[in-house]
């Protein structure tokens, strides 16, 4: 049975770190290689973006104590900022006792828009395209029946009139079932290939033909409920309920909030080749659906006294096709995971957007956030200044001690070591 829970970990070299994941992972020689370094080459680089040069590695860590809906998750991570996987981890510590993370998702249904101009009677327009969604849907899926074939394909059309300054435009979603793609390709050609019977429906123009990365459709959820005496008593619950209610009316404390969500949320995506910018995006954009930004978590207190979170945020990640295939790192973080299908991906990154959340607001509520992530800085500091061995715990640890952390302190703290 894999086992998330792996006591002191931290404490291995990231050799050790490596094999025990892999064994508890079943991967092979080749997917630790993968994991190990990089899994990718400059030959592969070259055909996946323009003008290579070289590549730009970033650190690759997994979140451990993950329990999601009963089942034990190790939870790969790529991300160059200290403390994120260890509050990710942390978090999910602090959630098992409670049941750990329960989630759902809706189908994986991805939006195309089609910008319609020039038409003299719009709202006619609309109620024609309207009108012959049917042969609309059944034209867009011709373009891809291998989509079709696994279950998917455009389930709806919508079509709406839309004010602006250069007057109105109809505005057409195709709304489509992507199964376990991100989409954009499908969504885009099914667009791009419509474009031009749309035209001769409404006898207006079509210019932009794309996917909305504000994937308000395909929506994974996770809750947790920690108990308050694994957390820190009473007035630790009290203190995060309270900062959530500021979260969810004030835009500024909000965009904190959710770059905190994302720190996870990103970190997952970038591991498992999806589009970091597209979940960032639609996070965002979705956390301003109502006209003002709004945190994308919020948290209670039950009848208990226990604290419970809860997340909602678009997850338009795939599992098939792009990165995700091309890329053996990729390849073996999704094996990591035990991940088959999108659906499965998109419940992990809710339960790691809620722990990241809730492990930096507690933070806030009882130590503050800088303590535990200066004392992850100060290694690279001491490193920076040319610690090396048991040299870095011993020159961060003083540092973070005294609180001044700077690569002059570090060298200071060297030389009288040495």
């Amino acid at each position: 049975m894999k086992m998330s829970r792996i006591s002191g970990l931290y404490r291995l070299s990231a050799s050790d770190r490596l094999k025990i994941v892999a064994e508890n992972s079943g991967l092979s020689g080749d997917e630790v290689e993968a994991m190990k370094t990089g899994g990718i080459t400059l030959d592969q680089a070259d055909k996946m973006v323009e003008n290579v040069l070289g590549l730009f590695a970033v650190p690759l860590g997994v979140a451990t104590n993950f329990v999601i809906d009963g089942r034990e998750v190790l939870i790969p991570m790529a991300t160059e900022e200290p403390s994120v996987i260890a509050a990710a981890s942390n978090g999910a510590r602090m959630a098992i006792a409670g049941g750990g993370f329960v989630t759902s998702t809706t189908q994986p249904v991805m939006r195309a828009l089609i910008q319609v101009t020039g038409v003299e009677d719009p709202y006619g327009a609309r109620q024609a395209i309207l009108a012959r969604a049917e042969e609309i849907a059944g034209r867009a899926n011709e373009r891809d029946p291998m989509l079709v074939s696994h279950g998917g394909g455009v389930v709806g059309l919508e079509a709406e009139v839309v004010a602006s300054k250069r007057g109105p435009m109809v505005v057409v979603h195709l709304l489509v079932d992507c199964r376990d793609a991100m989409g954009a390709n499908a969504v885009n050609t099914m667009a791009e290939a419509l474009a031009p019977f749309i035209e001769e429906i409404t006898g207006g123009r079509v210019y932009l033909r794309i996917i909305s990365n504000l994937a308000d459709l395909r929506i994974a959820r996770a809750r947790a409920v920690f108990l308050a005496e694994e957390i820190g008593g009473p007035e630790v619950v009290d203190a995060i309920v309270m900062a959530s209610a500021l979260a969810e009316v004030d835009p500024y404390r909000a965009a904190t909030h959710n770059k905190g969500i994302m720190n996870g949320v990103t970190a997952v995506t970038m591991a498992t080749g999806n589009d970091t910018r597209a979940i960032e995006a639609g996070a965002h954009s979705y956390a301003a659906r109502g006209g003002a930004y709004r945190s994308l978590s919020v948290y209670e207190k039950n009848r208990d006294g226990d604290l419970v979170g809860s997340i909602e945020l678009p997850a338009a990640v795939g599992t098939v096709g792009g990165a995700t295939r091309v890329h053996p790192g990729a390849r073996a973080n999704l094996k990591v995971m035990g991940i088959i299908c999108a659906d499965d991906l998109g419940r992990v990154l809710a339960s790691v957007g809620l722990a990241q959340n809730f492990a930096a607001l507690r933070a806030l509520a009882t130590e503050g956030i800088q303590r535990g992530h200066m004392s992850l800085h100060a290694r690279n500091v001491a490193v920076q200044a040319g610690a090396i061995g048991d040299e870095i715990e011993s020159v961060a640890s003083k540092m973070a001690a005294e609180r001044r952390i700077n690569v002059d302190r570090a060298k200071e703290l060297l030389r009288d070591g040495r």
